[in-house]
Parts: C-alpha cells; sequence; structure tokens
C-alpha cells in the first residue's frame, strides 16, 4: 500500500485541476492533512498504528464542527456564526484514530432535502455523470467516496442522507443506530432522527469508521455464512414505481441469494408503514423540529436568503400545535416498538435503497413537480429505518447501466451483524 502522504498528494492535484469548479468540497485542510499523513507514515514505518483508519483519507460533511471555524450546514446564514469552540465529538474520535481529514464536502442547506443540490454552493454532479443528480443531503460525501477524492466519507442520515448519495453514485453507505455516534458538534436537522454514518468503496471500510465514531473496539467483521439467513422482502408501498431494470437487478440478486440457502419470503409490514404515514399529517419530525431549531430565522419572514424547498416545509411546520408534536413522539416510539417486535424472527429486511436512478440536474431545477416527486420516491424506502429506529446499510446492486442500491435493514442495535452480513452479501455480489 502507497504511503498515505502519496495517496493525499495524488488526491489534493485532482482537486487543484479543477478548483476553479469545485463543487465536492467547501473546505479543505491541506496543511494539517499534510502533517497527519506525515505522521501516520512515521507510525507505520516504526511499526505503531493507532487502528484501521490510521492514515486513511476522510471526508467530513459540512455540518460537523471543525474548532476555529463557523459551521456553515449548507448555508449563507452561518457565514456570520460564532466560530466553533471545540470538534464534533465524531471528528475528535477521528483524529485520535490517525484518520487524516482532508476537508469538507458540500451538502444540502441545513441538510433538509434528497435530491442533493444546494442554491448557494452550487450542485456536485454525480461521480456516474455529472450532468445526474448526486442525492443528498450528503451529496459531496456521495461524489468523493465514488470518485476517490476521500477513501472514506462521513455525512449525516434523518431520512437517507447517506444512504440516497452512496446508492446513487454507487458506493456502501451506513446508517447506524440512532445515538450509537455522539450527535455532539454536529449542526441538527432533527434531534430524533438524525444518525451519522460512513460511505466508502466497501462494507469492511464503513464498519472500522462506524467503529471509530461509536468508539468501539475494532475487530475485522466475522466472514458470516448466508445458509439459513432470514431474509424479508417488504412488497407492497415500498416497491411500487420501482424503475424495472432496478426491479430486475433486485430479482437477480434475490436469485442469488436463494442458491446459497437463504431462506428469503415476502414480510408484511404495510400496516406499520401506514399507521406511520398517518401519524405524520401534520408534519414530520424532520420539520417538526427543524421548526424549532430554526425559528429565529423563520420569524424574520421572506427576506431570509434560504433554499424555499427547505423554508416552506418548515413555515408549516412551525404553525403545528406543540401536543401534535409530542403525540407524534409518542406514536413513533410505540411503532418503532412494534416494529421492532414483527422484524424478531428476520435478519433482515431487504429492498431496492432507492426505486429510481439519479435525475438530471437540469431537469429537476425546470420542473418543481417532478422535482418534489423525485424527492418522494428518494425518501421513500430509506426513510423507513429512521422513522422506525432501525439500522440500515446500501451496497452497490450490480447490473444496471447506473448506480443503484441494494438496502438491507435491521433491528435497532444489530448494528454488528447487520454490517456482517452485508459483506456477506456484498462478496456474493462481487464474485
Amino acid at each position: 500500500m502507497s504511503s498515505s502522504r502519496d495517496r493525499l498528494e495524488e488526491i489534493l492535484n485532482r482537486l487543484q485541476a479543477r478548483a476553479g469548479d469545485e463543487r465536492v468540497f467547501t473546505r479543505l485542510y491541506i496543511e494539517a492533512a499534510r502533517a497527519a499523513a506525515d505522521a501516520a507514515d512515521a507510525r507505520r514505518k516504526t511499526g505503531i498504528s493507532l487502528g484501521p483508519l490510521d492514515g486513511v483519507i476522510v471526508s467530513i460533511k459540512d455540518l460537523f464542527d471543525v474548532a476555529g471555524e463557523p459551521t456553515l450546514a449548507g448555508s449563507v446564514l452561518r457565514r456570520t456564526a460564532p466560530p466553533a469552540e471545540a470538534d464534533a465529538a465524531i471528528v475528535m474520535r477521528l483524529r485520535r484514530a490517525g484518520a487524516v481529514i482532508i476537508g469538507k464536502t458540500a451538502m444540502t442547506e441545513f441538510a433538509f432535502t434528497a435530491i442533493g443540490d444546494n442554491p448557494h454552493t452550487g450542485t456536485p454532479g454525480n461521480a456516474a455523470d455529472a450532468s445526474l443528480i448526486p442525492g443528498g443531503s450528503s451529496s459531496g460525501a456521495g461524489v468523493s467516496a465514488a470518485e476517490g477524492t476521500s477513501e472514506i466519507a462521513i455525512g449525516s442520515d434523518t431520512g437517507g442522507s447517506v444512504r440516497i448519495p452512496a446508492a446513487l453514485n454507487g458506493v456502501v453507505g451506513f446508517k447506524p443506530t440512532a445515538r450509537r455516534v455522539p450527535l455532539s458538534g454536529a449542526f441538527p436537522l432533527s434531534p430524533t432522527l438524525d444518525s451519522i454514518g460512513p460511505l466508502a468503496h466497501s462494507v469492511a471500510d464503513c464498519a472500522a469508521a462506524d467503529a471509530v465514531m461509536a468508539s468501539e473496539e475494532w475487530t475485522p467483521l466475522p466472514a458470516l455464512s448466508l445458509s439459513g439467513l432470514r431474509i424479508g422482502i417488504p412488497r407492497g408501498t415500498l416497491f411500487d414505481g420501482t424503475e424495472d431494470e432496478i426491479a430486475a437487478a433486485f430479482e437477480d440478486v434475490m436469485s442469488k441469494l436463494e442458491l446459497t440457502g437463504s431462506h428469503i419470503a415476502d414480510f408484511d409490514i404495510e400496516d406499520l408503514l401506514a399507521e406511520m404515514k398517518a401519524m405524520r399529517k401534520h408534519g414530520s419530525l424532520a420539520a417538526l423540529e427543524g421548526a424549532e431549531i430554526h425559528a429565529d430565522w423563520l420569524s424574520a419572514g421572506a427576506s431570509v436568503p434560504v433554499d424555499p424547498h427547505m423554508a416552506e416545509p418548515l413555515e408549516r411546520a412551525a404553525a403545528v400545535p406543540t401536543p401534535f408534536y409530542i403525540r407524534a413522539l409518542r406514536r413513533r416510539a410505540e411503532l418503532a416498538a412494534a416494529m421492532d417486535e414483527r422484524l424478531a424472527g428476520l435478519d433482515a429486511l431487504m429492498l431496492p435503497t432507492v426505486p429510481l436512478f439519479a435525475a438530471p440536474i437540469a431537469a429537476m431545477a425546470a420542473d418543481e413537480r417532478l422535482r418534489d416527486h423525485t424527492e418522494g420516491l428518494l425518501l421513500r424506502n430509506t426513510q423507513v429505518a429512521n422513522q422506525f429506529d432501525l439500522c440500515a446499510v446500501t451496497l452497490p446492486m450490480p447490473g444496471t447501466r447506473l448506480p443503484a442500491g441494494l438496502m438491507l435493514v435491521a433491528r435497532n442495535g444489530h448494528d454488528r451483524r447487520l454490517l456482517a452480513i452485508a459483506a456477506a452479501v456484498e462478496r456474493l455480489l462481487g464474485a
């Protein structure tokens, strides 16, 4: 393996070549990254290692605090915010593990939308085709991981914001059980639903980053047999409108798994999905909690320079009476417990991460109705894991003309086993 410094310089040269039109990164830490890479290389020469991320080049989404600078969270409103007094908890843990933090990646404003566009900083082009959307809200993270301008990218996931860009750009993305990874120093969207997760080219790299951020002792994932695994397919609402090519690729994956001895069967969760949808009739938890977080500028009126795709749902949520929010929290907890009980006999649910391929950036800008429809489909499958307090991972699904994702979903707290299952599926699909 080449040195950390050599790999870093190769990335920096690529970024320098496009410096006039950089949309993936919002900030680079060139000299600090060089110093961290040199330190990692020096440790390596003496046989010392700080763990699996020592010398690995990592990007972080632009909502994580870095001491001494304002945290922009994709918004011009934050340019005058006071500088962060300390690194975010996950940034401190990454640094202690020897990670080389190269920079901050672009995101949708305040992490609110799934398309991946940002009217202030521009939209990073999809790594497979720059004319297509990257997915959001961790848009730069998805592109950075896929194009190799970071070896691991760290994003946040409130309704799919790690898994959507991972799927659309063709990499692995992991959403851990909420609160396993500390949110301290991460600009919030919805404290109830927010999770912090990695994007990378392999399940193993995601597992290593997750262990560091969760401050868990790292050991390689066990080599799990797929024979005998119990996998549920939640057909119904979550499969409606799936593009034919993605549906065919998914059926091919099922066939491969069945040959390994996995037990695969349709699994009904339609009643729980309907009840969760009814609970959200006054507004999603993300919008209701976001309205409180952004109450100051929301009260300032139309003069505030924010993306209307975010401002309008937050304004509607701000008008919802507090009792409805409290009831929603209570009902969500009841439904999460019911889902946990329902999944007790399964190892994982399996479904397409998103039911469609990345759409053209130009089409999203030109047609609001199409944009809204596309965003609804992008979020539909992924948000289930956040709403029901589960963990989930997306893998690249082979056999399609553009990147598509295969999602595995498991019960709250079963993160490590889910990653081991995902690694076994990854090996199968790679073979």
